[in-house]
């Protein structure tokens, strides 16, 4: 079996469209384009498929409603814009769907939801049982709350955090590309089109280019998220939405787009809710020995590995590890606080106590709080 029609044939997809699709290059919600999507998702359930839409396109919608032609920069007119928008897109979802007698859910998200480990599950729980009740999640990032601080970004990147969350078998992306080429088709007549490729694989990071102006995210965002979503195991497809039943071809196997395929280990539960951590509150710099320790085998973290620190931080919070080199090699909830690591860092874990006058735990990061990136 090809791993086109593996990917065909998996029940559970989290499915992505862009700004640009959704609202047809910013002139306003796509209503057809909309239409056909919806048409293709109805006959994909009642073959079985689980669904779930991370839609864009809530700013780009609101800025048309009111005549907005450019994207406002302050926070407060994009979350104003974006809950203008909002509606519509949801409202226009929701009527589509009711033609094929399918119920939609509105699920908006923030960072925290996700990096809470309490509020993770309680989305994951919600998600979950909109699936068994035969709804499709239509899922934004909730712009009118979220501030620059805890933003996903994109939501390339909060569909591949969906992905993770229900364990999806498979992240489509649609967007205005037919898919990854070598280089920008834009500008470069011969650019060919990468067919499959290792979601992990950094080259093709290279081969990618920045946004349009209605969206945050390009094609390095979608490659990350294929990235983020390889942890739990799902495949990523990246194609274009304006292809001829698009979906329907992708389930049938066909050969378009391009197909970012996973590692093969996947990541347990607590590691994927690690992993999608976007906030780091500070770095812990490694010797040669624990850098090349934490890679090999993910041992936990002891003080004594670590060579400098930066950043404050509190116990609990995430932070990133860094090898000798200075390359980011996991990440992981620090036991202790940047104060309190400054003094033991360096030191073996029977001097914790003398240093500090306390001992809470052996480990600056336990490896069941640790994850290699």
């Amino acid at each position: 079996m090809t791993n086109r029609i593996k990917l065909g044939r998996s029940k559970r997809w989290v499915i992505k469209i862009g700004s640009a699709l959704i609202t047809n290059e910013g002139k306003g919600l796509d209503t057809r384009a909309i239409q056909h999507w919806a048409e293709q998702m109805a006959e994909l359930r009642s073959e079985g498929k689980e669904l779930l839409l991370v839609s864009s396109g809530a700013v780009a919608e609101g800025m048309s409603r009111i005549g907005m032609r450019q994207r406002p920069n302050a926070l407060h007119e994009l979350q104003a814009v974006a809950a203008l928008g909002q509606m519509g897109l949801i409202q226009h979802f929701e009527s589509c769907f009711k033609r094929h007698d399918i119920h939609t859910a509105q699920v908006l998200l923030t960072h925290e939801d996700l990096s809470n480990r309490q509020r993770y599950l309680n989305a994951r729980s919600t998600l979950q049982t909109l699936l068994q009740l035969g709804a499709i999640p239509i899922i934004n990032e909730n712009d009118t709350v979220a501030t620059d601080e805890i933003r996903f970004g994109d939501n390339d990147t909060l569909a591949a955090l969906v992905a993770n969350l229900v364990e999806a078998d498979t992240l489509i992306i649609l967007t205005d590309q037919q898919g990854l080429y070598n280089k920008d088709p834009r500008q470069n007549q011969d650019a060919e089109l990468i067919s499959e490729a290792n979601a992990a694989d950094p080259a093709i990071l290279s081969m990618a280019g920045s946004g349009g102006i209605l969206g945050r995210g390009g094609m390095r965002t979608k490659i990350t998220a294929a990235h983020r979503a390889a942890r739990s195991g799902a495949a990523t497809l990246i194609a274009s939405g304006r292809s001829e039943n698009v979906l329907l071809e992708i389930a049938r196997g066909s050969e378009i787009g391009t197909l970012l395929s996973p590692r093969t280990e996947k990541l347990a539960a607590r590691k994927q809710w690690l992993a999608g951590h976007l906030i780091v509150r500070g770095s812990l710099q490694l010797d040669e020995g624990a850098s090349r320790a934490l890679s090999g085998s993910g041992v936990s973290l002891l003080a004594v590995g670590v060579s400098s620190i930066r950043g404050a931080f509190n116990r609990g919070d995430m932070v990133s590890c860094l090898s000798h080199e200075g390359e980011e090699i996991a990440r992981g909830l620090v036991n202790y606080s940047a104060d309190e690591a400054r003094k033991i860092m360096g030191k073996a874990s029977h001097e914790i106590e003398k240093t500090l006058g306390y001992v809470d735990e052996p480990e600056l990061i336990h490896r069941d709080n640790l994850v290699l990136l």
